[in-house]
C-alpha cells in the first residue's frame, strides 16, 4: 500500500442508517499531488477539504456512472459523509439530477461546518451525526423506504419488475422518481450497486462472477463499464489509484 495515502472509514450509527452509509477520511501525507480514481458506488458525498494549495471548501457530489480521475493535491485532507439516496429528498430537500458525474460547491458554513472541523475526524463524525439527527424527518414515504431497503439488502440483485411488485409502486413512477431526483434510471442504479458489491471479491483475488451475472464475459464487461479496466487490473490497483479499495478487508 502507498504509505502516503491514509484512508479511514467509520460506519454510521444505526439510528442514521436509512440515510447515511459511512463517514470517511482521506489524507495525502505527501507534498506531491497524486492522481486517484473514484469509482461509481451508488453514494452521494458531502465533502470538507483543504490542502497546502487549496483553502477550506465544502462540496456536494452526485452519483457517478463512470470512473472519475481526481488530482489529490499535496497534503490534501478530506473528511466526507457518504449518503444513501433517501438523504437527497429527506435531509437535503433537493434533486441531484444536475450533479450526475459532477459536483457543486456549497456555502463555506453549510451545516455549520468550518475549517476547525478538519482537525479531528472523530469529532467531525460526532458533529455531523448530531446535525443529521436534528434533520431526520418524522414521516417518510413507506414505498421509498422499502424500495431502498430492498436495493441495499440485495446489493442491486433484484430486477426493476421485482422491486416494483414488492413495494407496490409502478415501474413508470419509480423511473420518473429516479430520473428526476438522481439523474439516472433505477436499472442503472442497480447495475452500480452490483458493481460495488464485487469490490471485496475482486480485492481478494476472486476474478469471476459470484452473484447476479450470467457468465464470466458478462461479469468482465460489467466491471470494465464502471471501472475502465478489467477485474485483474482492478485487483492489482497499481499505486492505490482506486481509493475505495484501501479499506476493504483482505483474506
Amino acid at each position: 500500500m502507498n504509505n502516503d495515502l491514509k484512508f479511514k472509514l467509520i460506519e454510521a450509527d444505526p439510528a442514521l442508517s436509512h440515510y447515511v452509509e459511512s463517514f470517511w477520511m482521506l489524507h495525502n501525507c505527501s507534498d506531491e499531488a497524486k492522481e486517484i480514481i473514484v469509482l461509481p458506488d451508488g453514494r452521494m458525498d458531502l465533502t470538507l477539504s483543504q490542502s497546502s494549495t487549496q483553502s477550506f471548501q465544502i462540496v456536494c457530489s452526485g452519483l457517478e456512472t463512470k470512473p472519475q480521475a481526481v488530482i489529490l493535491q499535496g497534503n490534501a485532507l478530506i473528511f466526507s459523509i457518504s449518503f444513501k439516496l433517501l438523504a437527497v429528498e429527506y435531509l437535503l430537500g433537493k434533486s441531484i439530477s444536475n450533479l450526475l458525474n459532477y459536483a457543486e460547491y456549497l456555502p463555506a458554513q453549510f451545516w455549520d461546518f468550518e475549517p476547525l472541523d478538519l482537525l479531528d475526524f472523530d469529532l467531525f463524525c460526532k458533529k455531523a451525526s448530531k446535525k443529521i439527527s436534528s434533520l431526520l424527518p418524522q414521516h417518510i414515504d413507506s414505498r421509498k423506504q422499502k424500495l431502498f431497503q430492498l436495493l441495499y439488502q440485495s446489493r442491486g440483485g433484484l430486477s426493476v419488475a421485482e422491486l416494483s411488485e414488492q413495494v407496490h409502486w409502478s415501474r413508470r413512477q419509480i423511473h420518473r422518481y429516479f430520473t428526476e431526483k438522481f439523474g439516472i434510471s433505477l436499472k442503472t442504479y442497480c447495475d452500480i450497486l452490483r458493481f460495488k458489491a464485487s469490490f471485496e471479491s475482486i480485492r481478494n483475488g476472486r476474478l469471476f462472477p459470484e452473484q447476479h451475472f450470467a457468465d464470466q464475459s458478462h461479469f468482465i464487461k460489467h466491471i470494465k463499464k464502471f471501472s475502465g479496466v478489467s477485474p485483474k487490473q482492478l485487483k492489482l490497483n497499481q499505486n492505490d489509484r482506486f481509493v475505495q479499495f484501501l479499506v476493504l478487508p483482505s483474506e
